[in-house]
């Protein structure tokens, strides 16, 4: 309908929706001692849920430390905490362990909170929330606009959190960032329940908070950006050396690695396997300012991976402990490519018809494992037996091990 048939005009309809705006203000950043304990008194006396978040300085430090950390209690209000004067923030977590958290992607942020000393018992993932509901789109900025109709303002969302002073821009991003969490939480937890899924979502919240830490990943130079065009062993080492090399460096600066070195040069550097420190510094990757800086480290590096004697180079590949990637099954077990490819079949006819991400109703890579290695004796209780070992949660069970069964017989 147009204007000119007396409906609503098309620019009206168009119109951009209200900037979110804080309601109290942007408090002072809290970084002494008497401040921070005035806040964990009002917190501790408040009621309800608390919105957390963290800003991390991801992409300029090597660590992934909290630099600033938000939190805001209806009754309380918002408080910006500067986590830096502070050895940790256990008294603030204590304050409000017993309350329910709300986080928005949790996984990124309770690390970070768990070092300086908050844990949750119970919480709420906004994020998690969206994907059980099928929402295409879960940023916070995504979903607050589509549930509340409020703009938020995101150009701050990569900058360099570790900076002192926090210039008040950031600092008043970083408030918005819970302004509106716990109404968000309200609002999703009532769609949870109107679609019954409240109890699988509450079943997700609890793994987030018990989940094991995650082991450190076997070789992490192995995911160098580029490794693929590098064919030899002694290439590989080359990349092994060089990421070591590096890995050293940013951590003594507390820098991103790829600022030191970038992934691009470490590959070109393994494939050009340079006989001399001339020729090293001659790739182009090492004639930035920072490669330039270190070279002598570099060269010791490739010169050491040049040395290094053929027994002792990396392996062309190393097998994990999981199957092997699924694009190779059909010509190396076809069999085993007949049970993936029918067991995702099943799962995708069940994702639909619960309006559920394939990726939440059960893990690719469970998935994965059941068809390379099923059991000798397929049957629904040995599957859902197979599933519990392999950390899915009741509800995942529940829906999917007579279809995966079936599946892998």
């Amino acid at each position: 309908m147009t204007a000119a048939d007396g409906g609503e005009p098309a620019d009206l309809a168009r119109a951009p929706k209200p900037l979110l705006e804080l309601r109290g203000g942007l408090p002072s950043v809290i970084d002494s001692k008497a401040a921070l304990a005035g806040t964990v008194e009002r917190f501790a006396d408040g009621t309800g849920p608390v919105a957390i978040d963290a800003e991390r300085a991801s992409g300029h430090r090597y660590s992934s430390r909290a630099y600033l950390v938000q939190l805001r209690r209806n009754d309380i209000g918002t408080a910006l905490v500067d986590p830096i004067p502070f050895r940790d923030l256990t008294g603030l977590g204590r304050a409000i362990e017993g309350a329910e958290w709300i986080l928005h992607a949790a996984t990124q942020d309770l690390p970070c909170l768990t070092e300086l000393g908050m844990r949750p018992r119970t919480l709420f993932d906004t994020e998690l929330a969206g994907r059980m509901l099928n929402y295409p789109r879960v940023g916070l900025a995504s979903l607050v606009e589509e549930l509340l109709g409020f703009a938020m303002r995101k150009e701050h969302s990569a900058v360099d959190w570790s900076k002192r002073p926090l210039p008040q821009p950031w600092l008043l991003y970083a408030a918005l960032d819970v302004e509106v969490l716990i109404e968000l939480r309200e609002r999703l937890a009532h769609e949870l329940v109107a679609d019954g899924k409240l109890e699988w979502a509450q079943q997700e919240f609890t793994w987030l908070v018990q989940a094991p830490p995650t082991p450190p990943r076997r070789d992490p130079w192995r995911r160098t950006a580029g490794i693929h065009r590098v064919r030899s062993r002694r290439g590989l080492a080359i990349v092994q050396a060089l990421w070591e090399t590096r890995d050293q460096i940013a951590r003594g600066q507390d820098a991103t690695p790829t600022r030191i070195l970038r992934d691009a040069a470490i590959c070109e550097a393994a494939i050009a396997q340079p006989a001399a420190r001339q020729q090293l510094a001659a790739l182009p990757g090492f004639r930035a300012h920072n490669a330039q800086r270190y070279l002598s480290r570099w060269w010791g590096a490739v010169r050491a991976a040049s040395r290094l004697p053929a027994a002792n180079l990396p392996v062309a590949r190393v097998h994990s402990d999981g199957p092997p990637p699924a694009r190779a099954w059909a010509e190396s077990n076809p069999a085993a490519a007949a049970r993936l490819g029918a067991a995702r079949e099943a799962l995708a006819a069940i994702a639909s018809s619960n309006r559920l991400p394939p990726e939440n109703l059960l893990a690719p890579d469970s998935i994965r494992r059941l068809a390379w290695d099923p059991p000798v004796d397929v049957s629904v209780a040995r599957v859902r037996d197979l599933l519990v070992g392999l950390h899915a949660r009741p509800w995942q069970v529940d829906l999917t091990a007579d279809a995966l069964a079936n599946a892998l017989a």
